[in-house]
């Protein structure tokens, strides 16, 4: 059986995540306001994701880090954010893009400026990633029911 093409959406029509940031306590708040609309779920795509995100002013991507296995893909749609990463800050603005291959730079992005920031983000699915957080004291292991974090002693949060 051949499976039926999805209905076309404008991405701003997709549902937001339910779950603003799956990040333990002490850390979900330093991306709160954070609004990712799962593209690729919408689609039933499986083996890579695409998120479309806004960060409202004052708001960041996620939290300084590098993954083990994945490698990331941002596209700027509007908006001026920030790339920090442990080798500098660059701004970034419509049109501008950036990838991360798997153990590279660490990075997020940073909306210093009074309007929103939106962007596309796209990562592939590897059942056998890690984060790491250079900043702070937190590993994270994907697994099939998501992000699994601990601390860098291997205790959980």
């Amino acid at each position: 059986m051949t499976a039926q093409p999805r209905t076309p959406l404008d991405a701003l029509d997709a549902p937001p995540r339910m779950r603003p940031s799956n990040y333990p306590a002490p850390f979900a708040a330093k991306v709160a306001g954070r609004v990712k609309r799962p593209l690729g779920d919408a689609f039933g795509l499986t083996k890579f994701g695409v998120n479309l995100t806004t960060l409202p002013p004052g708001g960041q991507s996620a939290l300084l880090h590098r993954h083990s296995r994945q490698e990331e893909f941002v596209y700027v749609l509007e908006g001026a954010p920030t790339l920090r990463t442990d080798a500098g800050e660059f701004p970034l603005g419509p049109g501008m893009c950036v990838g991360f291959p798997a153990n590279g730079v660490a990075h997020h992005l940073i909306n210093r400026t009074e309007a929103e920031v939106r962007y596309l983000e796209i990562g592939d699915r590897d059942p056998e990633d890690r984060g790491d957080y250079p900043e702070d004291d937190l590993v994270a292991v994907f697994s099939a029911e998501g992000w699994r974090f601990t601390r860098k002693d291997g205790t959980p949060w």
